[in-house]
C-alpha cells in the first residue's frame, strides 16, 4: 500500500458494487464485527450502496461501548479516592457510569488525566512515587498488548505505585455467543482487520465450520469494506464456510507471535461481562497471577456497586444488532454526543455516534445508481 486514496478509489467501489449486484440473488445478512468498520460504511453511504439483498449489521465491535458499567463504577470509585492519580484514553471520560462520568470526578477534584499510551500512565508511576497512578486497560485484543507489556515493565523494573484496572475483551468467543442467541440473522461475518493482525485466524476456521458462516478478515477503508463483503457474499451463494484473509497487507496468518507471547505472559483467559449484552464464557483476559500485584482490581477493595442502566436506552439491542440505532426512541432527542445515554454515543466507534454524526436521522436509502461516496 503507498496510499490510503488507492482504497478509497470511486471508480474502483463502483466495480466491486456491480460484482457484488452480478453475484448476489437472495437476500444475505452481513455483521461487521468492528466499529472502525461500522463508522467506514456509515461515513461513505456502503449500505446505502450496496444491493437490497444484502443488509450489514453492526455488532459489539466497540470496546468503549463493551465495557461493562461495573468497571466503569468501579473506576470512577477508584479516580475519587485521594491520592490516586487515574489515566485513561480520552474516548473513555464521557462514558457515562452510573450517574456520572470521569470528567464530573475531575470536575470534583479527582486525578483524572488523559495519556495517549499506557507507558505514560508508567512514567507518571515513576515521577509520583508517592502516588498511586492506575490506567484504565480496555479493549479487544488490538490494545491488550501495549497494555501487557506496561505491566511487564513496571514488574521489571520494580515500579509498586502502577496498576491497572481490566477491562479486555476477546473477539472470537463474541461470534459464538451471537450465533448461539435465539434471535440470532447473521449469516456472514466480516472480522477485524487489526484484531487479526495481533492473533492471526487461528481461532475462526472452527468457528466457521461449527456454525457454517464464512468469516472474512477485513480492513477499514471503503474498498476494503466491498471486497470483504463481495467475498462473503460469493461464498454465501455457493454454500461455503471458510475463512478468508482479504487484508493481506496487514494480517498474517500466524498474526504477532511477539504479541501473543506477551498478552500469554501477562493475562490469563476469563469469563467476561459486556456492556448491554451479559457474560460471555472465556471471553476475557485478567491478569495472571504472576501480575497479579499490579491489579487494580485488587489493589482497591471497590465493594457494594449498586450499577443502573438508563431505562430510555436501547444501547445493548445496538450492540447485539436486534435494531439500528435511529431505531432507538432516544437517538437524537434524549440521546445525542452532548448528553450521552449510552456508550454507543460517545465512543469514537459507536453505533449510535456514527449514525448521529454522518446522517442523523436521515436514514432513507440511497439512489442505488449513485456514485459512492468516498
Amino acid at each position: 500500500m503507498k496510499y490510503i486514496d488507492e482504497f478509497q478509489n470511486p471508480e474502483l467501489a463502483r466495480r466491486l458494487l456491480d460484482q457484488i449486484r452480478a453475484t448476489v440473488t437472495r437476500p444475505w445478512a452481513l455483521m461487521e464485527v468492528c466499529g472502525g468498520q461500522t463508522h467506514s460504511i456509515i461515513r461513505h453511504g456502503i449500505d446505502q450502496l450496496l444491493p437490497d439483498e444484502v443488509e450489514l449489521i453492526h455488532g459489539p465491535g466497540c470496546p468503549v461501548c463493551v465495557t461493562p458499567l461495573e468497571v466503569i463504577d468501579k473506576a470512577l470509585e477508584i479516580a475519587s479516592r485521594p491520592g490516586v492519580i487515574f489515566c485513561s484514553f480520552g474516548d473513555m471520560l464521557r462514558v457515562p457510569g452510573t450517574g456520572r462520568d470521569l470528567f464530573q470526578v475531575r470536575s470534583e477534584g479527582g486525578d483524572v488525566r488523559v495519556v495517549y499510551s499506557p507507558l505514560d500512565a508508567l512514567r507518571i508511576a515513576q515521577q509520583n512515587p508517592d502516588r498511586h497512578v492506575v490506567f484504565f486497560g480496555i479493549g479487544f485484543e488490538t490494545t491488550a498488548p501495549p497494555n501487557a507489556m506496561t505491566v511487564y515493565q513496571a514488574r521489571k523494573l520494580g515500579i509498586p505505585n502502577f496498576s491497572l484496572l481490566v477491562s479486555h475483551v476477546r473477539v472470537p468467543p463474541a461470534i459464538e455467543a451471537i450465533m448461539r442467541s435465539p434471535n440470532c440473522r447473521v449469516q456472514g461475518f466480516l472480522a477485524a482487520g487489526h484484531v487479526c493482525s495481533v492473533m492471526g485466524v487461528d481461532e475462526y476456521p472452527e468457528l466457521a465450520e461449527r456454525y457454517r458462516v464464512p468469516i472474512v478478515v477485513t480492513g477499514f477503508e471503503p474498498l476494503d469494506i466491498l471486497e470483504g463483503v463481495r467475498r462473503t457474499v460469493v461464498q454465501l451463494e455457493c454454500g461455503e464456510h471458510t475463512v478468508d484473509n482479504a487484508y493481506p497487507r496487514a494480517v498474517r496468518a500466524e498474526g504477532n507471535p511477539a504479541a501473543k507471547a506477551m498478552l500469554a505472559d501477562v493475562f490469563e483467559v476469563t469469563d467476561s461481562s459486556w456492556r448491554g449484552i451479559g457474560v460471555i464464557p472465556a471471553s476475557g483476559w485478567r491478569l495472571s497471577a504472576k501480575y497479579r500485584d499490579f491489579d487494580a482490581e485488587f489493589r482497591f477493595s471497590v465493594e457494594g456497586i449498586q450499577t443502573r442502566e438508563p431505562a430510555a436506552c436501547r444501547s445493548g439491542e445496538v450492540l447485539q444488532g436486534l435494531i439500528k440505532p435511529h431505531e432507538c426512541e432516544a437517538f437524537g432527542t434524549l440521546c445525542t454526543p452532548r448528553t450521552p445515554l449510552g456508550a454507543t454515543m460517545v465512543s469514537s466507534e459507536g453505533a449510535c455516534a456514527a449514525y448521529y454524526l454522518y446522517r442523523r436521522l436521515d436514514t432513507t436509502p440511497a439512489p442505488r445508481e449513485a456514485t459512492p461516496v468516498v
